[in-house]
C-alpha cells in the first residue's frame, strides 16, 4: 500500500511548553504538534502551494524536562527563567512556566501536490522552519533535510532510535466500564506503588524496596504510559467575547481533554496509520480532539468524556 508521507527528521526544539494541560507537565500536547503542522500548511498555501497535511505522527528521540531536585528534596522543582526588570528596577511577578528541550521527527501524511513539485516544496518547508515557525511555543534550533516517502518500510529506519506517541484511550475506557471514574482510571495506570520486605541475614534485618506500576495488558507487559492532552471540550456556547483575539471568529470557553498515551519504539509499527494523529470534531458533545484512526470505532464512548 502506497502513502504520501513527508518526513521532517530530528527537529531540535528549545524551550517548548511542557505544561501540556492545567494539571499535567511533560511531553507537549498533541494539539501543539498538529497546530504547528497546520501553521506550516497555511504558510505554504499562501505561496500558492496547494498541499494539504492530513495527519501527523510524532516520534521522540530525546526529551529533557527543565526541572531540578536538590539534595534532600522530596519533589522536583521547575527551572524558571528571570524576566526583565521594570523601568524602576523592580522585579516583575514570577509566573512558573514548565519548559523542555526535545528532539523529534514528524511524519506528515499529505495530498495535493505531484512529484514534479516536491523539490520546490521541500525548499519552501526548510525556509519556513528556519525563519517563521515555532513548535509548542519553542524555538527550532536545527533539523535535518525534509524528505518525501511512498513506502513506510523505507521511512521507518529513519525514525530509530525513537518512540512514537500513540493514544491508549482504550485503557481508560476499560477501567471506566469496570466502575472507576475518569480520574481514578487515569491515576490507576500512572501511580507507582512502593513495597518493602524484611529479610534476616546473619542476625541483621535487611529492608528491600520494590516499585511497580499497573500492567497495561493481560500478558503482563508494562508499556511506557503517560498522561497526554489530546484536545478540548467546549464548556460555553459559541458567541462573541469582549476583547477576543480574532474579532471575526466566534469564541467558546473550553477545558483540556486528558487521557492516556503510550510511547512505543518505531520498529514495532507495520503501517504508518498506526502512529498518525488527525483532527476530529464532535458537535454533539462539543469535543475538539486529536485522535488516531484505530479509535474511530469507539466514537460512541467519547460521549462519556474520553
Amino acid at each position: 500500500m502506497t502513502d504520501n508521507m513527508l518526513l521532517i527528521p530530528r527537529i531540535r526544539v528549545h524551550n517548548a511548553n511542557a505544561l501540556s494541560s492545567p494539571y499535567t507537565i511533560g511531553f507537549p500536547a498533541m494539539t501543539a504538534w498538529l497546530g504547528a503542522v497546520h501553521a506550516l500548511q497555511r504558510k505554504l498555501n499562501q505561496q500558492s502551494i496547494a498541499i494539504n497535511f492530513e495527519a501527523v505522527g510524532v516520534v521522540s528521540h530525546q526529551f529533557d524536562l527543565q526541572t531540578y531536585k536538590g539534595p534532600g528534596d522530596y519533589e522536583y522543582s521547575i527551572v524558571g527563567t528571570a524576566n526583565p526588570l521594570h523601568k524602576d528596577g523592580s522585579r516583575p511577578a514570577f509566573i512558573e512556566e514548565a519548559r523542555c528541550h526535545l528532539e523529534v521527527s514528524l511524519i506528515i501524511q499529505y495530498s495535493g501536490i505531484d512529484k514534479l513539485e516536491e523539490t520546490d516544496v521541500l525548499a519552501m518547508i526548510s525556509h519556513r522552519l528556519q525563519s517563521q515557525l515555532k513548535i509548542a511555543g519553542g524555538d527550532i534550533v536545527k533539523f535535518e533535510d525534509p524528505q518525501f516517502f511512498r513506502d513506510f518500510r523505507q521511512l521507518r529506519p529513519r525514525l530509530m532510535p525513537g518512540y512514537a506517541l500513540i493514544e491508549r484511550r482504550d485503557l481508560m475506557i476499560e477501567a471506566m466500564q469496570s466502575g472507576q471514574d475518569a480520574l481514578d482510571a487515569l491515576l490507576d495506570y500512572l501511580t507507582i506503588h512502593h513495597h518493602c520486605s524484611k529479610e534476616e541475614i546473619n542476625d541483621e534485618t535487611m529492608v528491600n524496596w520494590t516499585s511497580e506500576r499497573k500492567r497495561t495488558s493481560n500478558n503482563g507487559q508494562r508499556g511506557w504510559i503517560v498522561p497526554i492532552a489530546t484536545g478540548f471540550q467546549g464548556i460555553s456556547e459559541l458567541g462573541k467575547a469582549k476583547n477576543q483575539r480574532d474579532p471575526d471568529t466566534q469564541h467558546r470557553f473550553a477545558e483540556a481533554v486528558v487521557t492516556l498515551g503510550e510511547f512505543k519504539m518505531a520498529y514495532r509499527f507495520d503501517h504508518v496509520d498506526e502512529l498518525l494523529w488527525h483532527y476530529h470534531y464532535q458537535p454533539n458533545t462539543n469535543l475538539y480532539l486529536c485522535q488516531q484512526n484505530r479509535h474511530e470505532t469507539e466514537q460512541q464512548l467519547l460521549q462519556d468524556g474520553f
